[in-house]
């Protein structure tokens, strides 16, 4: 008997390590969009606490062509995806111009140390969108697996191990969807066993849920409604013993079910040329989001059955006159009473999460002056803050509510998309492995950020 006890004790303390082990690996790692918890939180620890006078030097480099996606780094591989223009297809002459531009998108798996490519996958893919400067969503790895959704709404399900397609679906043929303005850009979810997809198609399919391993269709919710499904990404929070999915479009703020996709409730918001973008975030209670010309919506969710209330609204329906926050691409930071983003014209500003009101604002982090959609991504690190701009730098800061302070600062890579009127580089980076993995138009880098022994 004390064998067998012995045996079961062993077997105890072997699967708590594998669990443990698996843990670590997942937390070093940055699946998907905003990494492996989707709250754009870098938890490694080990990392620089000043970057060097010198500058950054890449630990290795590869070509890519265009693209607004970030890599995902996981198992030991890179995935990013881009899209090649065709040869003889020249630029658009204007950013804003939906013309046919013949070429075809790829997604990429590399080694992630070497930066060596294991293995691409291309399929035609003609853009008729605004800014058509290739994919915008960041691939998805689990399990083997990496879910890709292209700008033109071609969502696949790769094998890692040799790239074949498991499954595929495509929005516009397969659900009546109309591609948007500025393409498809919600990075999709997975939660168990179900791919959460904005897909803005016909017949209350707004929102899609499909079996990560099949593509069966499991469930699907709510109308699109006539500023087309707009841009932001599925997000699922828990407040209470309420676990619920946040889905924002052009119309409303809604919380479903992310089991069957029931609609639990909705609050309208109607939104301005569609321009839901920046993942809602959440403190407690309190589920914040923010939009281009509409401005700031806080709202306080129920914590024994689903429900939301409106707890204030900005005053602002302006991209210029702003009293709030009216972000265009950065996921804003919530923290301890305090948000922390930017916006319309790249002011980094921090704001009371009680009622909304401006605690402080600067430019330094976006360039030094107003630009319109000038942004910087913000990723929170331990007791401080990586802040990644337009220019190409990087930058470690202090935020609190006393200000921005700004430790160091380095240049990282080039500005290549000049579709803003100024050179941009619009790419969310990944934070794993102690090193930041960051693409343009041209390339993608890995620079390692561990701290030195």
């Amino acid at each position: 008997m004390s064998g067998l006890l012995r045996g079961i004790r062993l077997v105890v303390v072997a699967v708590a390590l594998a669990t443990l082990s698996g843990s670590v690996a997942f937390g070093d790692d940055w699946p998907q969009w905003m990494g492996s918890q989707r709250d754009g939180v870098w938890r490694e620890t080990g990392i620089l606490k000043k970057l060097p006078k010198d500058g950054l030097k890449p630990e290795w480099r590869c070509e890519l062509a265009q693209g607004y996606s970030g890599p995902a780094v996981a198992d030991g591989k890179i995935f990013v995806t881009d899209w090649q223009r065709a040869a003889n297809v020249k630029p658009p002459s204007s950013a804003f111009s939906r013309a046919q531009m013949a070429g075809k998108e790829r997604v990429h798996c590399m080694d992630q140390k070497t930066g060596k490519v294991i293995w691409t996958h291309e399929y035609p893919c003609n853009y008729s969108v605004s800014y058509p400067g290739g994919p915008r969503c960041t691939p998805l790895y689990h399990d083997g697996k990496v879910y890709t959704l292209g700008t033109m709404g071609n969502l696949f399900c790769l094998d890692v191990k040799d790239k074949r397609v498991i499954w595929s679906k495509d929005f516009v043929k397969d659900y009546g969807s109309a591609v948007p303005l500025w393409g498809f850009a919600a990075h999709p979810l997975l939660s168990g066993d179900r791919l959460i997809c904005i897909v803005g198609g016909k017949d209350k399919s707004l929102v899609v849920a499909f079996h990560k391993d099949t593509g069966k269709e499991l469930w699907r919710a709510a109308d699109t409604g006539g500023e087309g499904p707009g841009y932001c990404p599925p997000v699922i929070v828990k407040v209470g013993s309420v676990r619920q999915l946040i889905i924002w479009d052009p119309e409303a703020i809604r919380g479903l079910d992310p089991e069957s996709g029931k609609i639990h409730w909705t609050e309208p918001f109607q939104l301005r040329a569609g321009l839901s973008i920046p993942m809602p975030r959440l403190e407690g209670d309190r589920l914040f989001v923010t939009a281009f010309y509409n401005g700031p919506v806080m709202l306080q969710l129920a914590q024994d059955k689903p429900g939301a209330r409106v707890l204030w609204r900005g005053r602002s329906n302006s991209e210029r006159k702003t009293d709030g926050l009216h972000s265009i691409m950065t996921t804003p930071v919530v923290k301890d009473g305090f948000i922390y983003g930017v916006c319309s014209y790249g002011q980094l500003r921090c704001l009371r999460v009680d009622s909304g009101a401006r605690v402080w604002e600067s430019l330094e982090a976006t360039g030094g002056k107003e630009e319109r959609w000038g942004h910087a991504f913000i990723i929170p690190h331990e007791d401080r803050y990586f802040l990644f701009n337009e220019h190409g730098e990087l930058i470690i800061a202090d935020l609190s509510p006393d200000g921005y302070r700004e430790q160091s600062r380095a240049k990282i890579i080039e500005p290549t998309n000049n579709m803003a009127g100024r050179w941009v580089v619009w790419m969310h980076p990944a934070f794993a492995n102690k090193t930041i993995y960051v693409r343009n138009d041209r390339e993608i880098l890995a620079i390692s950020l561990a701290e030195k022994k």
